[in-house]
């Protein structure tokens, strides 16, 4: 058994981190640290020590396993193969090679990224005009710690037009490096070691990381079609004594559901009566809202908004390369707190990507990549939904970047590493659920490769499901 094996991935020669990851593999077999049948670290594990994410641990060796190094028998782990055939491959003529990698390269449904195939040449042409821009000079220097007030107000105007926040105030408003820097501050102002965090029980891997490292714990809530339960959000408030709730009420990440405004209602009230603050990630709020989301969803943030963090950001709606996050402060004193805890992170998110953001505003070509981003959003459900039928649980928004196939754990799993042999990488279930009595399945994240791939890939699931017996309809628990 060697599942503490940790390699040096730092000495590289521009290769991937997963190909790093891969070579290290074959380096450990031949040096022998890693001897046939040794029981591989676990994908999360894994990541945890080398800093990097569980997708990039899982194509890893998704290849290796593909390249004859490693073998998986669920239930059970990653192990070293009894036979590596993969250690010293021959070489293969250049022809045949470039037809067979096209063939064998695994495709990867687990990174939750749009298709940029329209944003590329639009995001292209805002940046050759900010070399014209009269304020280029300032914007290069030091911006003040919540963001250049200019475009705190240009993303304000924006976000109020794309989603239901018609009361997001721009001098409460901050600009972050992407939501997950948002969410840290937050997290960093309000968690201490030992505290209970409430959020759904299948929720965004980042923010499980992010109270995971504070030493919380993060508590699931028993949800329903739209949403954590009330009933189930009172139990654990009087359980767990929690006085941060983590959402996400519009195309839920991973399971594509979305809160009706009657639920929103409930939850503000709860929240009011427990004295208890919410952490409100609205970034996919955007791609429902350009796909006619309803007027009344509106956000918490309205609904209570002195107890509730606004988090969203351009990375869903345009281009994820671009981290540029809104965090929405409760109260003048939040925004106070934040802005000097920003300050100390790193004094200020960088301002040439918000202007970046602000031109394509300016420009409408925001609005237009969004329109785009979601038109293919909700192509690329259909042929989900066509090539994998009920096995797919129906989204709120068909423009969601993501499709859920609920089934228990071990189910899963299964299907998981069905697809794998089949050459798909999948998010482990591991890696967003917080509590799988409650919910429980796998996330296909259907826009991030190309359209050939993307079929190709759904035929692998299709085949991995057909290992197993899946029900038409997985019930909402």
């Amino acid at each position: 058994m060697n599942d503490s094996w940790t390699p040096d991935l730092f000495d590289h020669d521009g290769s991937t981190l997963h190909e790093r990851l891969v070579n290290a593999v074959r380096a450990g077999i031949a040096s022998g640290a890693l001897e046939p049948d040794d029981r591989m670290p676990t994908h999360r594990d894994l990541a945890s020590r080398l800093g990097i994410g569980v997708g990039t641990v899982t194509k890893a060796y998704a290849e290796a396993e593909r390249l004859g190094l490693l073998t998986s028998a669920v239930g059970r782990g990653t192990f070293v193969a009894a036979s590596t055939r993969a250690l010293h491959p021959e070489p293969w003529p250049a022809e045949a090679a470039s037809d067979a990698a096209a063939q064998a390269m695994p495709v990867d449904l687990s990174l939750n990224l749009q298709n940029l195939a329209f944003a590329t040449p639009r995001i292209g042409d805002a940046l050759a005009r900010l070399r014209l821009r009269p304020d280029l000079a300032e914007t290069l220097g030091a911006a003040p710690p919540a963001g250049f007030p200019r475009h705190r107000q240009a993303l304000a105007a924006w976000f109020r037009r794309v989603t239901p926040f018609a009361a997001l105030d721009w001098p409460n408003l901050l600009i972050t490096t992407g939501t997950q820097q948002a969410m840290s501050l937050i997290v960093g102002l309000l968690v201490r070691p030992g505290d209970a965090v409430l959020m759904e029980p299948a929720t965004f891997s980042g923010f499980r990381a992010l109270v995971d490292a504070r030493g919380g714990r993060c508590i699931g809530v028993a949800m329903d079609g739209e949403g954590i339960r009330p009933d189930a959000l009172e139990r654990a408030i009087a359980e767990t004594g929690s006085r941060l709730l983590y959402l996400m009420p519009t195309l839920q990440n991973p399971t594509t559901r979305t809160m009706s405004r009657a639920r929103r209602e409930e939850i503000a009230r709860i929240v009011r009566a427990h004295d208890l603050m919410v952490l409100e990630d609205d970034v996919y709020g955007p791609l429902a809202n350009a796909h006619g989301s309803p007027p009344d969803l509106v956000p918490i943030a309205m609904l209570a908004p002195e107890r509730t963090f606004y988090v969203s950001s351009a990375s869903k709606a345009i281009a994820m390369g671009l981290r540029v996050g809104v965090l929405h402060a409760p109260t003048e004193g939040w925004f106070t707190r934040l802005e000097q805890a920003l300050r100390v992170d790193c004094y200020a998110a960088s301002s040439l990507s918000p202007m970046l953001v602000c031109q394509l505003i300016a420009d409408g070509a925001a609005d237009e990549i969004l329109q785009a981003v979601t038109q293919e959003a909700v192509s690329r459900m259909a042929l989900a939904e066509r090539m994998l039928g009920p096995a797919i649980e129906e989204p709120s928004f068909r423009s969601s970047l993501h499709a859920w196939m609920p089934m228990p754990e071990l189910q899963a799993e299964r299907v998981l590493n069905g697809a794998l042999r089949r050459g798909v990488i999948l998010t482990p279930p591991s890696s967003f659920i917080v509590d799988g009595e409650l919910v429980s399945g796998l996330r296909l994240c259907l826009n991030a490769v190309s359209r050939p791939d993307l079929e190709r890939a759904l035929r692998g699931v299709r085949s991995a499901l057909a290992d197993e017996i899946v029900p038409s309809r997985m019930a909402i628990v």
